[in-house]
């Protein structure tokens, strides 16, 4: 045989296979009644968690190396972003499989957002998101690192009637029969809430092949039954897990829902994993919810990381995953108590505190409240307690200026950069927070409406005017002020006028309660340009009017004429009511002639 077509034989053949490998097929078996995961023909248990870091593609490496360290092999996301491509190459190089997340729209204000998407109406919406759907599969489904893919969560508990569930699933289906088509090398998964979406998808969505269900505490072990009784013959993964949420907890004191100590979240994980979920024949594996960091609500309850610190949940995996103790023990919390009465704000109050450390390393102690009413974000945030010590080596507390009940938290940290962190309760009370009209978080200044595009305090929403037309970029790195990015605003018209307001909650006009107390703020600044000369803006902050039930109490603006070169524009605010703004940037403008973009860098109250 010529030696030149042997060659070129081989080298298909090598193609073939090393093209077979790249496009890693998931499939799943049922072997003497037991589904099963199969990678590439493989056995794959899944030993998951979700992932919180997706946005940190700088250390990537450092995330995918401690994962495996934890025993981890595959990670799951709700969406997708800018920084996927790279999340997946890092993944594959670890050996991580990934569920990527389509993200679906939920239809009204639950425990994940405050969106409230209309899916009997909005047939524009839905278009938009089956998209967006095919884009994310068409763009990612050759990557070697997807293991499946996640679509939506927790829809259906977050729609109100079965006229809207019924459309929603109708969509859901719609969307998973056409990835099916796409790719026949991936399963499709769609999340829900418990067992809240097994009707439904049973009758109208059957293009689904494995279930996920998002189950917290003992009653993952359940979810083997209630598949069972409904006669379902597909596979399930519990999409998240841990330790009993505060939704299903009944035990209160001072009205404050009791948290679970550090030891039953340790266990809940590290014990559960065994007695709830494995070895049961339709469960593919779980996701343990949430390797993250935080400083908020949630952070302390499920993450792996409290403020970067370890947290019991993180060891719990390691131990659930490859059987392996804590290198290094969190301090324990032996005791915590407050006197239960009602205070004052500003009295100092003892805390009864002890503490202990296997490794009897050097302890730091601190101490923080959290307030749950008023906003989502309000009732989100921890903020810092002011606390001293006594002659006697215990610990005094001051009552935060609030009104009503509060909870306290006491974080213990070692020398290894654990923190054990336990709560307790009291009543507080304070005339001035008493006649709050508005509860949402208190602003820390100064405090940017947009810097460099990460975690923005108040999101591009707010569409006016011919808002078809208008396109937003919060990364826009081509023309920027300062730091990485800044928020592009392009108009894409040769007329008409527009408008885009920045607001907080995303997608509403004043019907839920949102936004941030800026009260100490005197100044709003913004450096802004356009891509052309002459470009008329007016641009300040509020939108939303006294007509509304939930209104931003303060608006100002000013007429600018920008130019191509960027220049900072300030506004006077030490005489306005800043104590619950909503909309943080709004902008209109008007196109005559040509299209336009508008940029906006370190806006910002201080």
């Amino acid at each position: 045989m010529n030696r030149n077509l042997i060659h070129f034989i081989l080298t298909l053949f090598i193609t073939f296979l090393l093209n077979f490998s790249l496009k890693a097929q998931t499939t799943i078996k049922k072997i003497d009644n037991n589904w099963a995961l199969m990678v590439n023909g493989e056995p794959f248990e899944i030993k998951g968690v979700t992932f919180g870091y997706d946005k940190d593609a700088e250390n990537y490496d450092r995330y995918f190396k401690d994962l495996k360290f934890l025993g981890v092999n595959t990670i799951r996301l709700w969406a997708t972003n800018n920084n996927t491509n790279k999340l997946l190459d890092a993944a594959e190089t670890y050996g991580i499989k990934v569920m990527v997340g389509i993200w679906m729209r939920h239809g009204r204000p639950g425990m994940e957002d405050d969106d409230s998407f209309n899916y009997l109406e909005d047939k524009e919406g839905m278009k938009d998101m089956y998209n967006g759907a095919i884009e994310t599969v068409e763009k990612y489904k050759n990557h070697p690192a997807v293991l499946t893919w996640g679509v939506g969560n927790e829809v259906y508990l977050n729609i109100a009637t079965d006229e809207e569930k019924e459309a929603y699933s109708i969509l859901l289906e719609k969307i998973c029969s056409k990835i099916k088509a796409l790719d026949p090398n991936h399963p499709i998964t769609s999340v829900e809430a418990w067992t809240f979406g097994l009707d439904w998808w049973q009758k109208l969505v059957p293009s689904i092949d494995i279930y996920g269900l998002n189950s917290y505490g003992s009653g993952a072990g359940f979810l083997a039954s209630e598949v069972k009784k409904r006669g379902i013959d597909k596979p399930y993964i519990i999409t998240e897990f841990g330790v009993t949420g505060e939704w299903d907890i009944k035990q209160k004191k001072n009205g404050v829902i009791v948290e679970p100590t550090d030891q039953q979240k340790y266990n809940a994980i590290a014990i559960g994993y065994n007695d709830w979920i494995k070895n049961k024949p339709a469960c593919l594996g779980v996701y343990v919810f949430h390797y993250a960091s935080g400083n908020a609500f949630i952070s302390p309850w499920f993450f792996t990381h409290h403020k970067d610190m370890y947290r019991p949940q993180y060891w719990a995996i390691r131990e659930a995953y490859t059987g392996s103790k804590p290198i290094n023990n969190v301090p324990i919390i032996e005791t915590f108590e407050l006197p239960n009465s009602n205070y004052e704000s500003g009295l100092w109050i003892p805390a009864t505190l002890k503490v202990s450390d296997i490794e009897h390393e050097k302890l730091d102690i601190s101490f923080y409240y959290n307030q749950r009413t008023g906003s989502r974000k309000r009732r989100n945030q921890i903020n810092t307690l002011n606390y001293r010590t006594t002659n006697t080596g215990g610990y005094l507390i001051q009552v935060p200026k609030e009104d009503g009940p509060i909870k306290i938290y006491v974080n213990v940290k070692d020398t290894y950069n654990n923190v054990g962190i336990a709560s307790t309760s009291i009543i507080a009370s304070d005339k001035d927070a008493k006649n709050r009209k508005y509860l949402v978080p208190k602003a820390h200044l100064p405090f940017y409406v947009y810097k460099d595009g990460d975690d923005l305090p108040y999101l591009p929403t707010a569409y006016m005017g011919n808002y078809k037309s208008i396109s937003v970029d919060t990364h826009n790195q081509d023309d920027v002020y300062s730091g990485k990015a800044a928020l592009k605003i392009s108009y894409n018209e040769v007329h008409d006028w527009y408008g885009l307001g920045l607001v907080d909650p995303a997608n509403d006009w004043g019907d839920i309660l949102g936004g941030y107390d800026i009260s100490e703020a005197t100044t709003f600044s913004f450096w802004a340009k356009a891509s052309k000369k002459n470009v008329t803006a007016t641009i300040g902050f509020g939108l939303i009017g006294k007509d509304k039930t939930y209104p931003d109490t303060a608006k100002k603006s000013i007429e600018v004429k920008l130019t191509t070169k960027w220049k900072k524009y300030s506004i006077k605010t030490k005489n306005l009511d800043l104590s619950c703004i909503r909309s943080g940037l709004v902008v209109f403008s008007s196109s005559y002639g040509s299209p336009q973009d508008i940029y906006f860098d370190d806006v910002v109250f201080e």
